[in-house]
């Protein structure tokens, strides 16, 4: 059986929607091909995914002793988290809300079969 290593980003600071565009480009990929890609993508959520799956990366080499060029990302998937409501104020006394939207990132690595 293969050795599966997770990674976990909380409230990332774009919303779910946005950071799902850039998530289906990394899926199934492996991990050099995947950095590669986040690399050169110009997306606002494209740098701290980056940095997520080089982290599981690392993780997997210093902790299970796995090799990074066999790993791939084998799921990654983005759910929402916390909105924040916030609001500005606009003519004859009324306010206008804005949704503040996060999200949280999980990415799972495992070894080339």
């Amino acid at each position: 059986m293969s050795q599966e290593v997770k990674a976990k980003l909380s409230n990332l600071g774009v919303s779910a929607q946005k950071v799902r565009l850039v998530v289906n480009l990394v899926r199934g990929k492996s991990v050099a091909d995947a950095l590669n890609i986040l690399k050169f993508t110009n997306k606002a959520s494209a740098e701290p995914l980056y940095k997520l799956i080089a982290s599981a990366a690392a993780n997997a080499e210093e902790n299970f002793g796995l090799d990074r060029n066999d790993l791939i990302v084998s799921t990654i998937y983005c759910d929402e988290a916390a909105t924040r409501k916030w609001r500005y104020f606009g003519a004859r006394g009324r306010f206008k809300p804005i949704l503040r939207r996060s999200s949280h990132v999980t990415v799972v690595l495992t070894e080339r079969a």
